[in-house]
């Protein structure tokens, strides 16, 4: 997907960027696979703020996706390649020969009128699914699942893509896009290819307001606060830089600290991605 420069015609437009969007299928999205989406201000179910800077935004609705891939050995047909506002790569409309309909991540290559099927004897085809031993080793997959049965949870954003590189006994080891080495079971099912979208990470966004559409409010630096109010590095006289290691507003370290506390899933982790 091709990324379109605007003419000048402000000072916000003169960096912003966009994707152009040419192999989208111009249309509205199925009507049976939408849900309403409210907004939370980034809001807890108690109505306290837990994600700071979120609010406002333009409204979407969440569209629902087949991320368990549960219909085994049924072909699909795509249908469309549509936009999807509630994450950073593309979805794909497939129709089963029963007249199902579904969504599912598009991957790199993936056309419209593409056949797509998922489980065993399935070829290694981008949008193809299936569970990790039948996945030759060296493979290129995404949509991975942590637990059998329970969907893909990991390698779904735009142009991300993980490795299989070994099996041995019951688990197979993958490597992530953070450079992190994990075992996984072989019976998590995965689909095979790179997440489409890679110019996703090339858009330049240009101006604030832009993120306000996204929803995504202004915040400001924790060395620019005033002394009282309750930021560990404001204060100073003149252009101070905090005086200490950067912190959260909570005196925690940043840039760095590690916060990772699972310690159940620790023996999955072949090699940390740092």
């Amino acid at each position: 997907m091709a990324i379109k420069l605007y003419k000048p015609t402000s000072a916000g437009r003169r960096a912003m960027t966009a994707l152009t969007g040419e192999n989208l299928t111009k249309k509205a999205p199925e009507k049976s696979l939408v849900l309403p989406l409210k907004s939370t201000g980034g809001r807890n179910m108690h109505g306290r703020i837990t994600s700071r800077h979120r609010g406002a935004g333009h409204k979407r609705q969440y569209r629902l996706i087949d991320f368990g891939r549960g219909k085994l050995g049924m072909t699909a047909k795509v249908v469309s390649l549509e936009y999807d506002p509630n994450r950073s790569c593309r979805i794909a409309l497939v129709q089963y020969l029963d007249g199902e309909k579904r969504y599912i991540l598009a991957p790199e290559g993936l056309q419209v009128g593409d056949q797509v099927i998922s489980g065993q004897g399935a070829d290694v085809k981008p949008g193809h699914s299936m569970k990790l031993k039948d996945v030759p080793l060296g493979s290129l997959v995404h949509n991975i699942e942590i637990r059998p049965g329970k969907g893909g949870q990991l390698v779904r954003s735009a142009g991300a893509v993980a490795q299989l590189m070994a099996r041995e006994g019951d688990y197979a080891t993958v490597k992530l896009p953070s450079g992190e080495m994990r075992k996984i079971h072989i019976e998590c099912t995965a689909s095979v290819g790179q997440v489409g979208n890679l110019d996703h990470i090339n858009v330049s966004i240009g101006k604030a307001g832009r993120m306000r559409w996204m929803g995504e409010r202004p915040q400001s630096r924790g060395v620019v606060t005033r002394p009282g109010d309750g930021h560990p590095m404001g204060g100073g006289e003149g252009k101070s830089s905090g005086g200490r290691h950067p912190t959260t507003p909570w005196g925690k370290p940043t840039k760095g600290y590690k916060t990772r506390q699972n310690k159940l899933t620790e023996k999955y982790i072949v090699k940390h991605r740092k």
